[in-house]
């Protein structure tokens, strides 16, 4: 059994009726809805998705941008697994399905988008690694095709968002450091222009002018997100004539390649020199354990679809408290390193 027709004749009721029946209309009485219903699971009922999808103008799908590549993903990037574990299990609740929309890091992102949004692939968006100005908010914007963004961005539609919450992070950070004497503090970011490292570093400078300090400009290091980043940042602190005694490290992929830097070089973190970083599932097999910040990514990932889904008509009724706009928290886990 494979289509209604067939399950319409096998009931010897029309496909009018068999179709109402199956999408729970209400001038379908009980008795036969349950009868579609019994003889649908008996027979091995297959709904013919892409034409429903066609008939409803929808396609079932919440596509989530995100850039690859090796300089992107290093050697293998948990972060996004756990922010699509907390999505999908709010779109499973509405038989939506996730579908990761990969963009080459070798491809323009904006060029990308317009090619996904011309095939009418995705009912709604999810952008990430979104750049301190980014044409694909107007795109999509232009389109009329909801969407949501983790990260923020100069350019503003109104669109919702949810982002990590650098700034606070950068506050508490750099408020321990100075508290334990440091003066010469560096950070490192990614190369670009990805927002959040925009926002990290001009909060950092905020911070320490609040003690009279300033972020050197040669103290702040562009690597890319991956160990490898973090080992080249590693190098560049070692050759520095006026090296920092301490260094903030914004992407959690780094941390694992800078220390093995200063450890080859016979330096301890947290003895010769203090690490904070963002925690990563590899960060609990370093040593000394990493003093490093933990944001809740499923529970991130909850709640960017809960606030997707708020904005389409079709499942706004059921989150109507979501929040629009939020700076997701992320934990100070002690550790050993600063």
């Amino acid at each position: 059994m494979k289509g209604i027709r067939q399950l319409a004749d096998y009931l010897d009721i029309s496909i009018g009726t068999v179709s109402r029946a199956l999408n729970g209309k209400p001038d379908v009485n009980e008795e036969t809805r349950q009868r579609v219903l019994e003889a649908a699971e008996k027979l091995g009922y297959v709904a013919n998705q892409a034409g429903r999808s066609l008939r409803k103008g929808a396609t079932g799908i919440i596509g989530f941008m995100m850039q690859t590549g090796h300089d992107t993903t290093g050697q293998g990037d948990s972060f996004f697994m756990r922010v699509f574990d907390g999505v999908q299990t709010v779109l499973a609740r509405h038989k939506l399905d996730l579908v990761a929309l990969l963009c080459s890091s070798e491809e323009d992102p904006d060029a990308y988008l317009k090619r996904i949004v011309a095939r009418g692939f995705a009912d709604g968006i999810i952008l990430s690694a979104t750049r301190f100005q980014d044409a694909r908010f107007d795109l999509l914007y232009k389109t009329k095709i909801p969407f949501i963004t983790l990260g923020r961005s100069q350019t503003d539609v109104g669109q919702p968002w949810y982002d990590l919450d650098f700034e606070g992070m950068a506050d508490m950070a750099l408020e321990r450091l100075v508290a334990n004497g440091h003066k010469k503090i560096a950070i490192s970011r990614p190369y670009g222009e990805i927002n959040l490292g925009h926002v990290f570093e001009n909060h950092c400078r905020v911070v320490l002018a609040r003690h009279g300090l300033e972020l050197a400009q040669q103290h702040v290091y562009r690597s890319s997100p991956n160990e490898a980043g973090g080992y080249a940042v590693a190098q560049a602190v070692l050759s520095t004539r006026d090296r920092p005694s301490a260094i903030v490290l914004l992407n959690e992929a780094t941390v694992v390649g800078f220390y093995r830097g200063l450890q080859e070089a016979g330096l301890k973190p947290g003895r010769d020199m203090a690490v904070l970083g963002q925690y990563s599932p590899q960060a609990q097999f370093l040593h000394p354990v990493l003093t490093c910040f933990r944001p809740d990514l499923r529970s991130l990932g909850i709640g960017l679809a809960e606030s997707l889904l708020a904005t389409m008509p079709d499942f706004a009724q059921h989150y109507p408290k979501a929040v629009r706009r939020q700076l997701w928290p992320m934990t100070l886990i002690e550790g050993e390193s600063g």
